[in-house]
């Protein structure tokens, strides 16, 4: 249980893993009130007055997921990252270093920080795919195809798609499975809410980050924040490195659907009206 001494300090059990791991690894330190934090993050700061997070995961798969990100990857992030200063895969949980910043989402909306933001998104993401990019393959296509497929069937089971919906999402599945794809490193959950800016740019959040199709990675900002402010797409694809084809923006158009499928079922699992919205604004653009 966490509460306030009332000084800005939040009291929590002595026995927390989270204090555990950061007493292990650093030393004595207290825990900072921060009400914009989820309950799985603690703020912590040590006696030299350095800060970290300590986070927990429920899932031990996204816990297993998030460290492999770090241990394997970030390196590639150029100093854009948190980084991993320690690790309990017992209680999985991981100590991370304090970035400082304020959240992408936040940033107004079409203002030169807004704009400036996507530029910096797209130079470290494009650094993250070069140096992971592999070649055309078959193996990821199938797998999507599978995933895909695997939403449908949830979404079917809750009724929310039409027949037409559902044919339209499982023809885009028969399509992956039979196309080959360029892989790289990807985030998976790449849109403003996961970066932090401040005096630089950073991004967080890597349980779902893995070896996928590069192209992919694009989603969440098509679908999410490019649509209406076409201004954004250009200035990441200026720092990313390069434009997408119109082959591959017809593929981008084809993950659509799985982040059509993925919105209506999480939005009827979690009461969130506004990403089975979202999941139905993407299925009418599907169609």
């Amino acid at each position: 249980m966490r509460a306030s001494d009332g000084g800005g300090v939040v009291i929590t059990a002595y026995d927390d893993p989270r204090m555990e791991l950061a007493r292990q690894t650093v030393g004595a330190v207290h825990i900072v009130a921060d009400p914009a934090l989820p309950p799985h993050l603690l703020h912590l700061v040590d006696a030299r007055g350095n800060a970290y997070f300590a986070k927990q995961h429920a899932n031990r798969n996204r816990y297993a997921h998030e460290a492999h990100a770090y241990l394997t990857w970030g390196r590639h992030l150029q100093g854009h990252a948190p980084e991993l200063v320690g690790r309990q895969d017992s209680t999985r949980t991981l100590l991370l270093t304090a970035i400082h910043g304020q959240s992408g989402d936040v940033l107004p909306p079409g203002s030169a920080e807004e704009e400036q933001a996507h530029h910096n998104a797209g130079l470290v993401l494009g650094a993250l795919h070069r140096a992971t990019a592999g070649p055309k393959a078959g193996g990821i296509g199938v797998e999507l195809a599978g995933r895909l497929r695997g939403w449908v069937d949830r979404a079917d089971r809750a009724d929310l798609l039409s027949t037409d919906e559902r044919r339209s999402l499982l023809q885009v599945a028969d399509l992956l499975s039979h196309v080959q794809l360029e892989s790289a490193v990807c985030h998976l959950d790449y849109q403003p809410r996961n970066w932090l800016i401040g005096d630089g740019f950073w991004i967080c959040d890597f349980e779902h980050m893995r070896r996928d199709a590069r192209v992919r990675d694009f989603a969440r900002l098509e679908f999410r924040r490019w649509q209406a402010a076409p201004h954004l797409r250009s200035a990441f694809f200026a720092a990313y490195g390069r434009e997408l084809s119109d082959a591959e923006q017809h593929l981008l158009e084809s993950f659509g659907a799985i982040e059509a499928a993925t919105a209506l079922v999480r939005g009827h699992e979690q009461d969130d009206l506004a990403l089975s919205a979202h999941g139905r604004t993407v299925l009418a653009r599907l169609s």
